[in-house]
């Protein structure tokens, strides 16, 4: 990107007081999209918010849900081989609908879950598409240097606390890489799945992010870094421009944010599915154990519901049946249902998380973060929000004559 297509992206919000972010030398607008699977960010979110000059994320996971003509041949063939391969078709069709709908402003990047068992597959096609980032989380991206070697691409990976940082940093420089960015995410205040191995342990004073900030001056001091070598992005529960305000103020050089940007007029999910997020009520979110073995946070649907008054008789007969993937795709490195692990959650993740981008009340698993939204229960546009988050102004809603 020059240094023209840089300003010309961050003049798309008015006027504000932040500085900007840089990543991998490029100038962005200090707001982060955060991916959000299955197919909830694809190319329109993502495009649209890198085009306000902004970071826009596609959550790579399962994409061929967007795409009739995949659809129709897992159908014709619904083998694993099949599968995969239009998933990587599709991740390659949205990165591509994504930069040219950015207008070459902003950056597109792809998220990729290091759980995911296709993880290294999905980080090729970013990086032979184009992509201007890869953040990944779901696990330590301790190979991710490896994986993107001779590539220009940005690499930011997703943590909670500055133990997990500290690793990274560690290991990545003995490869002789640094991230372009680091993600720190609240595991309390995000949605989808968390990053803690218990529900009890999410609200640890570790993860609080006056104190990972904090710490990391003397993780970046200990290894011969300067604080600003590596941009902090912080994530979870930002929603509004008093807290993009807060945590900037408080040494922060972004903010992620995932389910406002999800609920926007260009949020890639069915009309259905944002209705869900937005009459939401903090009552209505819960959280419980996922198939990845890590805690998760969604809307109290029907199914949902029914699943968790069930859990327990469920996994008292996970030893007696024989298991299988039922999508065929078995997409975790790990799966609960699949690979009969007993603490584990026990339900198809690719199943429901499908249903609910169709908008599928009864049947989808809705993942949302526990915050409100910054307009209520309105959809408004991707530019409305970051005008929002970044100077506080909101402009009205046009009367429909």
């Amino acid at each position: 990107m020059n240094p023209h297509q840089a300003e010309n992206g961050a003049s798309r919000a008015s006027s504000h007081l932040f500085a900007p972010l840089v990543i991998r030398g490029r100038t962005l607008l200090p707001i982060v999209q955060g991916g959000m699977g299955v197919g909830v960010s694809a190319h329109r979110l993502a495009g649209s918010v890198a085009r306000e000059g902004a970071l826009g994320t596609i959550a790579s996971i399962d994409l061929r849900h967007h795409h009739e003509d995949l659809l129709a041949m897992c159908r014709a063939d619904p083998s694993r081989d099949t599968l995969e391969r239009v998933n990587l078709i599709a991740l390659e069709r949205e990165i591509q609908a994504a930069r040219e709908l950015s207008q070459g402003r902003g950056m597109i990047a792809v998220n990729v879950m290091k759980a995911v068992r296709a993880h290294a597959d999905y980080v090729r096609v970013a990086c032979e598409q184009g992509a201007g980032a890869i953040v990944m989380g779901a696990g330590l991206p301790l190979d991710l240097p490896d994986l993107t070697q001779g590539h220009d691409i940005a690499l930011i990976p997703i943590l909670s606390d500055s133990r997990g940082v500290a690793l990274v940093l560690k290991k990545w420089m003995k490869k002789g890489r640094l991230p372009d960015a680091i993600v720190i995410e609240h595991p309390a205040h995000a949605g989808g799945h968390l990053g803690v191995n218990d529900v009890a342990d999410m609200h640890n004073e570790r993860f609080g992010f006056e104190r990972v900030l904090g710490e990391l001056q003397t993780v970046f001091e200990s290894l011969g870094l300067n604080r600003g070598d590596v941009p902090v992005i912080v994530a979870g529960g930002i929603n509004s421009h008093e807290a993009v305000s807060k945590w900037l103020a408080a040494g922060a050089n972004g903010v992620q944010i995932g389910t406002p940007f999800a609920v926007t007029k260009e949020g890639d999910a069915h009309p259905e599915f944002k209705r869900v997020l937005t009459e939401a009520t903090p009552e209505d979110i819960v959280e419980f154990i996922s198939v990845t073995g890590l805690p998760a946070r969604a809307v109290k649907t029907p199914w949902l519901m029914r699943y968790l008054r069930n859990e327990e008789r469920i996994r008292t007969k996970i030893g007696a049946r024989e298991q299988t993937c039922p999508s065929a795709l078995e997409c975790l490195s790990a799966c609960g249902l699949r690979d009969g692990i007993e603490k584990f959650g026990h339900f198809c993740i690719d199943t429901r998380l499908a249903a609910a981008l169709r908008g599928d009340v009864n049947n989808g698993l809705f993942f949302r973060g526990r915050e409100t939204l910054p307009f209520g229960p309105a959809i408004r546009s991707v530019r409305d929000l970051i005008e929002l988050l970044l100077t506080g102004a909101t402009k009205p809603l046009l009367s429909l004559r």
